[in-house]
């Protein structure tokens, strides 16, 4: 070992720029790999409608009550044939706030790693309490309106 080394060889600073290319289009892929039959499944799946094969909600399940996300199936659905209107009837807030949430985080995420570098979105405990809170007073005011 040499002076300058100590307690050995330094470790590498992290994954290289063709690193992150290479693992940012392999997760892509994937994703698209999943979701485009998922979403294939969806345009010929109408949700609205009983006795589909679609996975429940489990909350709902087991309390009879709308979670914030709840609808999030049929809105999707309604988006991919146009129907904004009746996709915001589905979950105001989650089309309203998470859909712009999630397109953002996912563009940042896809432009940062294409360019060879990492994006780890960072959410503070105000971040947190904020989602928290308006997830928490939708779940109360959808199961109190009907």
């Amino acid at each position: 070992m040499s002076p300058e080394e100590p307690w050995g060889p330094a470790e590498p600073a992290g994954p290289t720029g063709a690193a992150v290319r290479r693992r940012t289009l392999r997760v892509a892929a994937l994703a698209l790999g999943l979701g485009v039959p998922a979403g294939v499944y969806l345009w010929h799946t109408d949700p609205h409608r009983p006795g589909q094969l679609l996975l429940p909600c489990p909350f709902k399940w087991a309390t009879g009550l709308l979670c914030p996300v709840c609808g999030g199936t049929r809105m999707a659905y309604d988006l991919m044939h146009g129907e904004v209107a009746r996709a915001f009837h589905d979950n105001a807030v989650l089309l309203t706030l998470g859909v712009p949430v999630a397109a953002y985080a996912v563009a940042r995420w896809l432009g940062a790693g294409l360019a060879g570098r990492t994006y780890r979105p960072r959410v503070t405990g105000r971040g947190n309490a904020v989602v928290l809170g308006i997830a928490a007073v939708w779940m109360v005011a959808r199961n109190l309106v009907g």
